[in-house]
């Protein structure tokens, strides 16, 4: 009697068990599917991840509107992926292919974040590069403006005119051939003497305040007429207000010596089939 009543609570339970099971499969489904198509859940996952692609890759704030339209889009990419598979064409071998490549591609770009993760640049690294930049920028920055033609006896007429009292600003904007300067009179803004080709810089640093180079000056662009108007202490941004811009350059860095450290690693034969 008692084995009896022990069974038969058993099998209750087990049954109890069953039903409750059947009766959350739907609350389930739905915690780990944001719908289901022709059966076919579409994973949350999915659109936690493709969230935060748009939000990221467009700027966006993270709206229900946004929600909305991600999990419409990803309704309609799982009918129309559906369809694909109906048709077989998961079998096409150009198919094949470019899952391939965008296998590839994706496994490149979790190695390359996961170096990024354990090899991020360092404040000491920043400051090093700041101190650095600093250093090579010099202590003068000086305002100059030019006047650029393609040959020597243009510059040699345009001297002349200099010295028979016309305009610097005027004959640049008439004669000189530099697009990013000659509209505003040939003006080159404040600069670093290495900001400039050395045979420019040369001849600009030689200058008095107001004075202009009575020779052309040759370079791989052409003839300069050069004006020196004026020289101060070099102006350096404060290091907060550039941190950003060298962590970048510093990670671009390393990530470039982390790619050619893999390449030559590597032992590769190039074969090729055509000419």
């Amino acid at each position: 009697m008692k084995k009896s009543s022990f069974a038969l609570r058993t099998v209750v339970r087990a049954a109890s068990a069953a039903a409750l099971t059947v009766a959350l499969l739907p609350t389930i489904a739905q915690a780990q599917n944001i719908a289901i198509v022709n059966g076919k859940g579409v994973p949350t996952a999915r659109f936690d991840s493709f969230m935060t692609q748009v939000t990221k890759q467009g700027n966006q704030p993270r709206t229900a509107e946004l929600e909305r339209q991600v999990k419409d889009e990803l309704v309609l990419r799982e009918i129309f992926v559906q369809e694909a598979e109906k048709r077989g064409l998961q079998k096409n071998s150009e198919y094949r292919t470019q899952m391939e490549i965008a296998r590839q591609s994706l496994l490149i770009r979790e190695l390359f974040n996961e170096y990024q993760k354990k090899n991020p640049v360092t404040d000491a690294e920043i400051k090093a590069e700041y101190d650095k930049v600093k250093s090579g920028a010099g202590e003068k920055e000086y305002h100059a403006k030019h006047i650029l033609v393609e040959k020597e006896d243009e510059a040699k007429a345009l001297i002349a005119e200099l010295k028979g009292g016309a305009k610097f600003d005027e004959l640049a904007k008439k004669a000189s051939k530099d697009p990013g300067s000659a509209q505003n009179g040939g003006d080159l803004d404040w600069a670093a003497p290495a900001n400039y080709v050395p045979e420019f810089s040369q001849a600009m640093v030689k200058l008095e305040k107001g004075k202009y180079t009575e020779t052309a000056v040759k370079s791989q662009f052409g003839y300069h007429i050069i004006l020196l108007d004026d020289v101060r202490e070099a102006q350096f941004p404060p290091l907060e207000e550039v941190k950003a811009q060298l962590e970048q350059r510093l990670a671009q860095q390393k990530m470039g010596k982390y790619r050619e450290e893999l390449r030559s690693k590597a032992k590769t034969d190039y074969k090729f089939t055509g000419q």
